[in-house]
Parts: structure tokens; sequence; C-alpha cells
């Protein structure tokens, strides 16, 4: 074992654990000797943020996070060393001993990978490394197969869809993922090609809600739009079940103004000529290059809720538009968690709503409700995970919607 701070000259790191006090879990320090032999070492909570940003870091496989009753009141510190270590690939064991149900499913909503309790069941450890491996596998293998190389030359001119939250928890992200969902099987073996671009670059969770890896490629492609090709572009993609194709957000939070105007509308045009249909999940903040976006769309969403909130922002974005003489009209306005139609207060709310902003409120979306949750955190579109649920119905009739309008206007061409 190596004591304090890894050291990387005589064999690479590639475990460390995590602990306040490592002597604490003496079980601990045998079973890690067992599996890893010389190749790990000790942190303490702190120590481990500022490992990571080290070069030694780079080697490592996973973290044994040990925790008892006592650090609970570090579950902020502990939940921010799972995350930056999810960002670098790095898996997390989390050995607890004495710590609450609620503490430990806060820190596994985190991405903490496997969960093994303190005292240590004996081989335990070991199996959990050895699953968390065989995991890693079976990611990298997908990886590999996901990114199916794009027919150079192609030009299909697909309609661009936007998706544009107009105030936080609306359901944007929710409604892009869906909807690109339906559209790529809206008819069977004859279903449309369908692209997901995750816009969000600080806080874009397409990626979370297909349980899709995030790749450095995307990153790499958005920096440097003006060699992009056929063949980056489609590395930067990853595939959904073999029929969705995604562009999920950088791995690391990075600032909006990251790309130019210039940068999305290359991107926006190279997914245009190989896809039939563009899905684009946007930041709620406008950014110089959000009248890119808008201009290239065919259809643009404005997500909102029967609140305030929403109304104000509506009106903010209506003022911002007219007074830069933007397309207002492109915007179509859909409400979420809408009132049932025997509400009849709600339904009065709505038109007020509408009126009081000089808005026409065109598609309503019924609530969903906790499994529209639980399909996010699982990984899963409602076409999956809840196939009966209104929401989801709903979004599948939008699609087929669109579809048709789509092929009716391929056709007349």
């Amino acid at each position: 074992m190596s004591s304090g701070m890894p050291q990387s000259e005589t064999a690479p790191i590639l475990a460390c654990t995590v602990s306040r006090d490592v002597q604490n879990f003496d079980l601990l320090i045998e079973d890690m000797e067992a599996a890893m032999g010389e190749s790990w070492g000790d942190l303490g909570f702190a120590e481990a943020l500022a490992f990571f940003g080290q070069p030694e870091a780079e080697t490592l496989e996973f973290i044994a996070l040990a925790l008892d009753g006592d650090d609970e009141d570090n579950l902020v510190l502990m939940g921010e060393i799972i995350s930056q270590a999810k960002t670098r690939d790095i898996g997390v064991i989390l050995i607890a001993e004495d710590v609450t149900p609620a503490s430990l499913h806060q820190l596994l909503r985190k991405g903490a990978d496997e969960f093994v309790p303190y005292p240590l069941p004996e081989q335990e450890l070991q199996l959990a490394i050895d699953r968390l491996r065989s995991k890693e596998d079976a990611q990298a293998t997908q990886a590999q197969a996901s990114s199916a190389p794009l027919n150079a030359g192609t030009s299909k001119e697909g309609a661009v869809i936007v998706v544009h939250g107009l105030a936080g928890g609306v359901g944007s992200t929710t409604m892009a993922v869906n909807l690109a969902w339906e559209l790529a099987n809206v008819s069977g073996n004859d279903s449309p090609s369908v692209c997901l671009l995750d816009l969000d670059l600080q806080h874009g969770s397409v990626s979370t809600y297909l349980d899709l890896p995030r790749r450095e490629a995307v990153f790499e492609m958005l920096t440097d739009t003006e060699n992009m090709d056929d063949e980056i572009f489609g590395q930067a993609l990853v595939s959904y079940e073999d029929k969705l194709q995604v562009l999920t957000a950088p791995s690391d939070m990075v600032p909006l103004d990251l790309v130019t105007p210039q940068d999305i509308e290359r991107v926006i045009e190279l997914a245009r000529a190989h896809f039939d249909f563009v899905i684009i999940d946007m930041p709620k903040t406008l950014v110089q290059w959000s009248e890119t976006v808008l201009q290239a769309a065919h259809v643009y969403f404005a997500m909102i809720e029967l609140d305030m909130r929403s109304a104000q922002n509506a009106l903010r974005m209506k003022r911002a538009l007219q007074s830069e003489d933007l397309p207002f009209n492109k915007l179509r306005f859909a409400l979420n968690k809408a009132p049932k139609f025997t509400d009849l207060s709600g339904k009065s709310r709505v038109k007020r709503m509408a009126e009081s902003l000089g808005i026409s409120i065109e598609l309503q979306l019924p609530d969903g409700g906790k499994p529209v949750t639980q399909g996010g955190d699982h990984g899963q579109p409602l076409a999956t995970s809840a196939a009966k649920n209104p929401l989801r119905r709903e979004i599948a009739k939008l699609a087929q919607s669109i579809y048709e309008l789509g092929t009716g206007e391929a056709e007349a061409a």
C-alpha cells in the first residue's frame, strides 16, 4: 500500500481509497492489498479533489470511497468527489458503515457505481471490482460500435426542430429526447433518420436521459468546426439502440460562448445533410448563437408551465426577439403539465395567460407524473419505461403529425 499521496515512480496507481482515516477501515486495507497489490494509494476527502487534476490520476480505474456515520455531515464534499471522478471516467465503489439509507441514496444518485457494506463480506470487494471492470469493458465496446460512419456527400436537407425551456424544470429535455425517439420509431422499418443535438453545453442532460457516455470528441469537434468533416462529426455522435444518433453535451462544463454562431451553423448544416430530422435541445440562456438556431429552425417549441415565472420569461423572450426584428412568429408555445380536460378553472387560467401575453399556446402536454422522472433516472425514453403514460402518448401524436407533415411536403416538392 502507498501511504499519503500516491506516487507513480514504481507502478501506476490503479485505485485509491478515499476516507477521513483509512485506519478506521482495516478490513478494507487488507482487501485492497489482496485485490490490487501495490497499485493503490490512500487519500483524504480534500486530497482526492486535488489529486484528480494531477497526471498520476490518469491511470485510476476506480476509487473506494469509505465513510461511516461521522462523515454524513460531509455529504456535499463526497458528492463532489463522486461527480469529479465520474467526469474523468473513474469508477466509484462506496464502502459504508452505519450510514443512513437517505445518505446512501443521495451518493448513489451522484453516480457511484457499486455499494459494499462495512465490515466487508468475504470477497465482496473483489466482486465489486470485477463488476465495475466488466461494465467499463461493455461501455467501451458499445462506444466503439456506436459510431456509425456517415455517408459522405449526403444531402437530405433535414427539418430542424428546436426545444427551448423558458424556465427551469419545464420539461424541455424530456420533450426533446422523447420527441426524437418517437420520430425515430414513427414508421417501423421505414422510420426517418433522426439526430438529437444537446446544445446546452453546461447543464445538458440528454446523455443522462438516454444513459449514453459523453465523448471527448464532442469538445474537440466544437472547438474546431472549420476542419469538421463527415468522419469527425460521425465520431462525435453516439448511437442509441441503433435508431437515434445523439450529440451529447461535452463531458466538462464549458462556457456557452465557447462556440460561435458560425460553429453552430456548421454543425446544424452537417446534421441536416445526413438526417431527416434534427432535434435541438437548447440552453435556457440566450447566447450569441441563439439567433443562428432560431433562423435555422423549421419549428421552435418554447416550453412553459402555468406559473408566473414562465409567463414573465415568455414576455421577456417576446420583447427581446421583437426588439431585434427576429422571427418571433416561429415560436410555438408548448404548455407542459397542462390542466386536465375536466379542470375548467385551469383551462380558464391557460386562456387568460395566453391573452395577457399576446401569444397562442398551440400545444398542451399532460402531466406525466413520477414515471417521467423515473424514466430519466433510468436512462430510458417514455416509450420504453412507461409506454401508456399520457405525456408519452401526446408526444407520440406530435411526432406522427410532424412526420406526416414532413412526408407530405417532401412528396409535394
